[in-house]
């Protein structure tokens, strides 16, 4: 069990009283998307979706997906699910993952989803945590047997009561559809009662303060720490990435994020009942299919990772193989956008690349190209938030406070180009971590979060942000700060680059010196000479210089996308 209200009445007045929370929830949200477009397309499986999970790819109307979530609903309200419990979700961007959220917060709910790549270590560790009571996942997912994850997962971890699995052959004992051995249901078939739905609902308020979801992120700490969101504040963050991109009913948006947190959640999921368009699913990333998706449901919006939209640049073949004409504008970020990226998508195929900013505590920032229509002021800025008389795309952004502060005073940091930890304030802040998952807060008894994020005012009236890296990436060189993300950048413009990334490794004189992890492309071989040189064609200072050079085949990632450092500088101690 949670704790339902998550924020101090004070910001929930304050908020409120502004029009910025409202007392809308998801439940509501779907139900008027339903009510207004029954049959129109609402959700579409991922092309290949035989071989992930196994069944026929769906597609369901508004009306029809209502009705698969009225009918899982009322199974978990069978399996005595009620107001406040956790359900704990591993499944890939499906149709069923659409249902199982929904069905789950019509009855009060709360879903904390995961990873498909987490394993049998990381999901008992945070089932418990979370205090979940039950587990929905797949069968299988390619060639791994899901469904017995999910049965160990249940005979580790005390009072894990039901085991849901969605597809695959269930008609055993084990596995049966009314429940069977084990406390585990299928629910490709399963069946509640309806009257017992119908009257748990009768019984129903849901307050939008409540813990809607709890989602996990990694840092410095050796446990995921839990990050619970409610209605408000999720649908705030949502209603700035519903309002970049100017989603409409029209739209069919592709998914190829996880639903697991910021990216999956508010960038597409809550939009998707916001806007009422068509929401295709895709997972894990397959680029043949990813490009038949947009050709074959003529896709309008998708995300995608700055890295993959710089590979594709460089590989137009593959693009002119692929109708994209449908098209218009994609949503990007994780990681700083290349500004020549930005632009050739612009000028070469007419799309828009919005630039998004955000972490599951509430971080919401973006360059869209109605306020910032010159590609490269988009992919190197975001305005900066609170400030009078700069436009934003979202009453959201203009409400949120925003500042930088000194790494090592604390003081404020008020002049352009001098680097300091961005602090925001706002509709979009989550409350504070799951009791027992983090050794610190990062909202300070004012509200202000603290992101660990490092920018620098820009702009010739102070109105931008410039993203320079997470505080903790920053690389000292004797005494001199290095932000790596600045080098990625750069050095991602260089025409055998693939992929890169840069990192510090320890130095006796100097502190740290960089170390530049480079993927080449095809048929390419770089040196580290190549990638100074280019450096110093840009007039870039020496002392950001990189020093040394470790080639790769593939950067690691976590699902989301983002460059798992911690795992390039641990490769750096093993390697003389």
């Amino acid at each position: 069990m949670t704790p339902r209200g998550l924020h101090r009445q004070s910001r929930i007045d304050h908020y409120t009283q502004a029009g910025l929370w409202t007392g809308d929830t998801v439940d509501g949200l779907l139900r008027a998307r339903v009510a207004a477009r029954p049959g129109a397309l609402a959700v579409v499986d991922p092309a290949n979706k035989a071989q992930l999970t196994g069944g026929l790819p769906r597609r369901l109307t508004w009306g029809e997906l209502d009705a698969e979530v009225d009918r899982v609903a009322a199974v978990l309200v069978e399996r005595g699910f009620g107001h406040g419990d956790v359900l704990a979700l591993q499944l890939p961007n499906t149709a069923e993952l659409c249902v199982t959220f929904l069905a789950a917060f019509r009855i009060g709910a709360v879903v904390t989803p995961f990873p498909v790549q987490y394993r049998e270590y990381e999901l008992a560790q945070l089932v418990r945590l979370a205090g979940a009571r039950g587990f929905v996942t797949c069968a299988r997912l390619g060639d791994r047997p899901m469904a017995d994850t999910a049965r160990d997962l249940a005979a580790a971890v005390d009072g894990l009561d039901t085991v849901a699995i969605w597809g695959g052959e269930l008609a055993t004992d084990e596995f049966a559809a009314d429940g069977g051995a084990g406390g585990l249901v299928g629910l490709d078939t399963a069946q509640g009662d309806p009257g017992r739905l119908t009257a748990h609902l009768a019984g129903l308020t849901i307050d939008p303060g409540e813990c809607l979801t709890i989602c996990w992120t990694s840092g410095t700490e050796a446990t995921p720490k839990g990050v619970p969101r409610c209605h408000h504040d999720w649908l705030a963050t949502a209603r700035v990435c519903t309002a970049a991109p100017n989603l409409t009913g029209d739209d069919v948006v592709l998914n190829p994020f996880p639903m697991v947190n910021m990216a999956g959640i508010a960038g597409v999921f809550l939009p998707w009942l916001i806007s009422g368009c068509a929401l295709v699913q895709h997972q894990p990333f397959d680029l043949p299919v990813f490009l038949g998706q947009i050709a074959a449901e003529r896709v309008t919006y998708t995300l995608v990772p700055p890295a993959l939209l710089t590979m594709l640049l460089q590989r137009e073949e593959v693009l002119a193989a692929t109708d994209i004409s449908s098209l218009t504008r994609v949503g990007s970020g994780s990681a700083p956008l290349p500004p020549s990226m930005v632009r050739g998508w612009q000028e070469r195929h007419g799309i828009a690349v919005i630039n998004f900013f955000g972490s599951n505590e509430g971080v919401a920032l973006l360059s869209d190209p109605v306020s910032m229509p010159d590609p490269v002021d988009r992919a190197s800025f975001f305005p900066r938030p609170g400030l009078p008389g700069v436009d934003y795309p979202s009453r959201v952004l203009a409400a949120t406070e925003s500042r930088l502060v000194d790494v090592a005073t604390g003081e404020d940091v008020t002049e352009p180009g001098q680097p300091g930890e961005l602090l925001v304030r706002g509709p979009t802040v989550f409350a504070g971590y799951l009791p027992g998952t983090a050794t610190r807060e990062s909202v300070d008894g004012d509200g202000w979060l603290h992101t660990g994020d490092v920018f620098e005012i820009a702009g010739d009236a102070g109105q931008y942000l410039r993203y320079l890296d997470r505080a903790k990436d920053v690389i000292i060189r004797g005494g001199m700060n290095i932000a790596p993300a600045e080098i990625e950048s750069l050095l991602s413009g260089h025409p055998k680059v693939a992929d890169v990334a840069c990192v510090g490794y320890p130095d006796e004189v100097l502190g740290e010196r960089v170390c530049v992890f480079a993927v080449a492309r095809p048929g390419e071989q770089i040196t580290l000479d190549e990638l100074v040189g280019h450096l110093r064609e840009r007039r870039v200072a020496s002392y950001k210089l990189p020093e040394r050079l470790e080639i790769a085949e593939a950067l690691p990632r976590n699902p989301v996308g983002k460059i798992l450092k911690r795992e390039l500088r641990s490769s750096l101690e093993m390697t003389p």
